[in-house]
């Protein structure tokens, strides 16, 4: 079977506990489209309470149970709807992927005070203060909760750094702790020290918090039995954690759990390397470096050379480890790493993921419903934007699901043309792939000695003419301009 996620969210998805439901009744549907994973929004109740995407993690242990934050529900749902959903799912046989935020948490009860040092924000590791005292809002007691599945109570303690302070202007503050003079350790020196990103910055030196946040994902597998996790920022979170993290979980669970993290590098490949190095291959990484080359090559349009299509990037250079897709939803328009793939191009860049051998696709829910949202722009005016479904992303999908199977044969000698063949193997028949960033093209391509004298047609309906592979067991595939052809038996 060939794998594929959808990320069923984005990050204007519709509140009022609506998703959970629609997830649910859209299983049967995702089965058919050969979709097998679907990645969650962070599950977990935010500061934000129902109004909030999840990004900012106030309860780990609150999945639309308590009363807290001014609701009961997240913005997707209830627990009881999570796991109704979840279900669905899993009786279609189609894997369960959870968002996990474990870099900060926000929403503390009660101020602290405590001892820290303010640095510069472009370079965390210069301190612009002495050693101060301020007070910030560090303590979480999680009184609606009341110690249900955990008695812990974070305090500063269990920080590295906050970016607030009562009194003072908002900036970087490292707190001044037991667990090494500094920030933790990154394998990267983007500004300085990437440690901290927002809000109050989990200190993963303290062995309590490790311990908690074992104990936390031991929790949350028992009680949803998700398949795999998204593991949110970890750029910001020290490699030898998940490393400990991740070998608990699959401990616990006693099954190997599917991991891939968010390192966002676009056009950064040796970094990517290099953290699957320090990982120890503990976990796959989206391929930020192919979804760049994507964004690049729809913008350049017929100049661009999709030769270099895979130049740089994971799925290249190590598919067994690479989550490849299009869009997401913080590439999506008026995000800060907004970066999207412009409609034209998608046809191409999805079969660029779908139909090929390397990598482990990930579709994005806009791209397979369609979205609308307003948010305001970077010079704060009002924009709507409107995202439309991708043209032939189902038949695309159903090819994968049918087609897309043994030796890749690849042309990639045009430019302005490439074009693959999958022969098949013992359950499925091939197919035949051409793209096109320019002109119409016909390009020349062996399909196998098993397909002489067959008869093709086009999977996408772009063309009633057929092709009948020859003695030799070549067939000459056409493509329209600035678009993708499918071609499969008859």
């Amino acid at each position: 079977m060939n794998s594929t996620m959808l990320q069923f969210f984005h990050w204007y998805t519709e509140g009022n506990s609506t998703l959970y439901d629609e997830i649910k009744n859209s299983a049967t549907h995702l089965k058919e489209l050969g979709i097998d994973n679907v990645w969650f929004p962070p599950a977990t109740k935010g500061n934000g309470g129902e109004s909030t995407v999840g990004y900012d993690p106030y309860d780990l242990f609150d999945l639309g149970e308590f009363d807290q934050k001014g609701s009961i529900p997240t913005k997707y749902g209830s627990k009881e709807q999570y796991l109704s959903a979840i279900k669905s799912l899993k009786d279609k046989q189609i894997k369960v992927i959870v968002d996990i935020v474990l870099n900060h948490k926000a929403g503390g009860e009660t101020t602290e005070k405590f001892q820290v040092v303010k640095v510069d924000p472009e370079n965390r590791e210069k301190p612009i203060s002495d050693v101060m005292e301020i007070e910030s809002y560090t303590k979480f007691d999680f009184e609606a909760r009341n110690n249900k599945y955990s008695d812990f109570k974070w305090n500063f303690t269990c920080f590295s750094g906050v970016d607030y302070a009562e009194g003072q202007q908002d900036g970087i503050f490292r707190i001044v702790n037991d667990y090494g003079d500094g920030w933790d350790t990154m394998i990267d020196g983007e500004k300085g020290n990437y440690d901290f990103l927002m809000f109050n910055d989990i200190e993963h030196r303290n062995p309590f918090v490790r311990e908690e946040l074992n104990h936390w994902g031991k929790w949350y597998q028992e009680t949803t039995d998700f398949d795999g996790v998204r593991l949110d920022a970890v750029k910001h979170i020290s490699f030898d954690f998940y490393k400990e993290w991740l070998t608990t979980l699959r401990s616990n669970a006693g099954r190997n759990i599917f991991a891939v993290g968010e390192y966002w590098a676009p056009g950064n490949l040796p970094l990517l390397q290099k953290y699957l190095e320090y990982t120890e291959g503990c976990m796959s990484l989206f391929d930020s470096s192919l979804q760049h080359n994507f964004h690049v090559a729809s913008k350049e349009g017929n100049s661009y050379d999709l030769r270099q299509i895979f130049a740089e990037t994971l799925t290249l250079a190590d598919p067994l480890h690479s989550v490849s897709l299009v869009d997401n939803h913080d590439t999506q328009p008026l995000q800060d790493l907004e970066a999207p793939v412009e409609p034209w191009f998608k046809p191409l860049a999805y079969a660029l993921i779908l139909l090929r051998e390397n990598g482990f696709p990930c579709l994005f829910y806009p791209d397979l419903f369609g979205a609308k949202y307003t948010d305001k722009d970077k010079e704060g005016n009002d924009q709507e934007i409107i995202l439309p479904k991708v043209e032939k992303i189902e038949e695309l999908l159903i090819a994968r699901k049918n087609f897309a199977y043994g030796i890749q044969r690849d042309y990639f000698e045009d430019a302005n043309c490439l074009g693959w063949t999958r022969e098949g193997d013992e359950s499925h028949a091939g197919c035949a792939v051409v793209l096109s960033n320019k002109d119409a093209y016909q390009k020349s391509m062996e399909m196998g000695q098993k397909y002489i004298g067959k008869t093709f047609y086009d999977y996408l309906g772009w063309y009633e003419d057929k092709v009948i592979i020859d003695e030799n067991g070549w067939g000459n595939f056409p493509v329209p301009a600035g678009n993708v052809s499918v071609w499969v038996v008859e």
